[in-house]
């Protein structure tokens, strides 16, 4: 069975980037390609994206630089003291090497650094903060970053679904934190209900994989991200329920026993009826898909950065977060904060030149 426990370890700060371009679903942007026959408002009604932070230059590990750049600063902290970084994505940098090892340089970390990437998307975080948090309770490592977001640029701003986003959350060493408690599960035979088919080592790149074919009523080409709708809704409905009860009865606690309940913004359709399954009260399940869409491995600390700033800091406050999709994989995590700093988000204009927060 998946499940793992890591003490003495606690989440210092959080923080996200998203670049500064706003591109609205209903305002008419020719550049939104919907399905044929749905219109933009039946659109926002079924998924609840109604806007999203796209452009034309951002990548993954340029908004974890800025988001990253604003946490040290925030919490104080000095770089030479950052054993480890991971970064979360489906879009690094390139193929080799792994991005993890360009933003050590980039953030001017010291070179005694562990780095590396991990390549999932919306259960990403919560796969990526075990990592994290298990390098830290062994006290080999003291403070640790973990990256983690989307930027879709090839072929993908069109899609009005996914946003750009980019996520950091800092983790420190604490003695007699209760830390956190995770269940991970994997259905590989579901590989294809979210893939992009063409580009990687099995279907290479060629000059077919640039013909659009229809899936699903729009038009891709094998470079794009393409999902089987129903299959994909019809999983997350079912897992995300399950996966929490799991927890909740592994580490025999009440799972209604949490201050916030955190879900991968997948849409808001699938997320209310996970909601409803769990009978969960709507206050305590705080979404950003309306301003943001979704981004993937993002999803979850992009909800804590834009929704909750202002309200945890100082007091003590329970989580459960959960984490679905590509993969198939999924994941759930419960933990405690305490004293945490939530940056300001950081909205990048396109071509930025790198700056450090001073």
């Amino acid at each position: 069975m998946a499940f793992c426990e890591f003490k003495n370890v606690r989440i210092a700060g959080i923080a996200a980037g998203v670049p500064k371009n706003v591109v609205s679903i209903l305002d008419g942007d020719n550049s939104v390609v919907l399905a044929e026959g749905t219109t933009a408002e039946a659109f926002v009604e079924q998924t609840g994206v109604r806007e999203r932070r796209v452009d034309k230059t951002s990548t993954t590990s340029d908004l974890c630089y800025y988001a990253a750049e604003k946490l040290i600063f925030d919490l104080g902290w000095d770089k030479n003291d950052i054993d480890a970084i991971f970064f979360v994505s489906q879009t690094t940098d390139y193929f080799l090497p792994a991005t993890a090892c360009i933003m050590q340089d980039r953030l001017g970390l010291s070179k005694e650094c562990y780095a590396t990437d991990v390549v999932l998307g919306c259960s990403g975080w919560v796969y990526g903060l075990s990592n994290a948090v298990s390098m830290i309770s062994n006290q080999n490592f003291k403070k640790v970053i973990l990256m983690a977001g989307d930027a879709k640029r090839h072929f993908e701003s069109y899609d009005p679904l996914f946003g750009f986003a980019g996520t950091v959350t800092a983790l420190e060493y604490d003695e007699g934190n209760s830390g956190f408690q995770f269940h991970f599960g994997t259905d590989g035979s579901g590989y294809d209900a979210i893939i992009i088919p063409d580009g990687g080592s099995r279907n290479q790149i060629s000059e077919n994989g640039f013909k659009e074919e229809e899936v699903e009523g729009k038009l891709y080409n094998r470079f794009q991200t393409r999902m089987k709708g129903m299959d994909v809704f019809a999983f997350g409905i079912s897992t995300a329920p399950k996966t929490v009860k799991k927890l909740a009865e592994h580490y025999a606690f009440d799972y209604l026993d949490n201050d916030y309940f955190i879900f991968h913004q997948a849409n808001m359709k699938m997320n209310n009826m996970i909601v409803k399954k769990l009978k969960l009260p709507v206050e305590k399940v705080p979404s950003c898909m309306y301003n943001f869409g979704n981004t993937s491995s993002a999803s979850i600390p992009m909800t804590i950065v834009t929704q909750l700033k202002g309200k945890i800091e100082d007091k003590r406050t329970k989580f459960l977060c959960c984490g679905f999709g590509v993969g198939l994989s999924w994941g759930t995590v419960r933990f405690e904060t305490n004293n945490i700093v939530i940056s300001d988000l950081v909205e990048i204009e396109e071509n930025k030149e790198e700056t450090q927060w001073v």
